[in-house]
């Protein structure tokens, strides 16, 4: 498994920058570089189990599913990917998810000064990184851009 690092400054407070992160109504504006239909099911909290979603060209829901490893508020959050989501089928296990047992994506939130700073960590099998790459810092300069505004 590969790491690729994301970062973005935003002039904000930690406490807006990661709220407008999470959100219900927040979320799916900042992440529409991933698909225009990216929403999320579920919660946030440490436990919580989530799924990411979006419709693919025929209205059929798919995406990944998560857990919710730690979740320290405006600080951090870290996710383990655990499977797929194809229609209503959640796909948990099968030589599909080979690779995945290792798979997390981390959230950090500090302000200095007025000044916060997002870093994404996702940890990848190297047949994304390079779409990851190219989406990333699309989505984060889209968050940057409400939090801003």
């Amino acid at each position: 498994m590969k790491k690729l690092q994301y970062n973005i400054d935003i002039i904000a407070p930690k406490e807006l920058v990661a709220d407008q992160m999470i959100g219900k109504e927040t979320y799916p504006k900042w992440t529409t570089p991933f698909s225009p239909t990216s929403d999320f099911e579920g919660g946030w909290n440490k436990g919580n189990k989530i799924k990411f979603t979006s419709l693919d060209e025929h209205g059929k829901k798919h995406g990944v599913l998560a857990e919710i490893v730690e979740h320290i508020p405006h600080q951090f959050i870290t996710m383990h990917h655990y499977g797929y989501l194809h229609g209503d089928q959640e796909i948990t296990e099968g030589p599909e998810l080979a690779g995945w047992e290792n798979s997390f994506e981390n959230y950090y939130f500090e302000e200095k000064e007025g000044v916060t700073t997002v870093r994404v960590e996702v940890t990848d099998d190297g047949e994304h990184s390079e779409h990851m790459n190219e989406i990333w810092p699309k989505a984060l300069e889209k968050l940057k851009a409400m939090c801003e505004g």
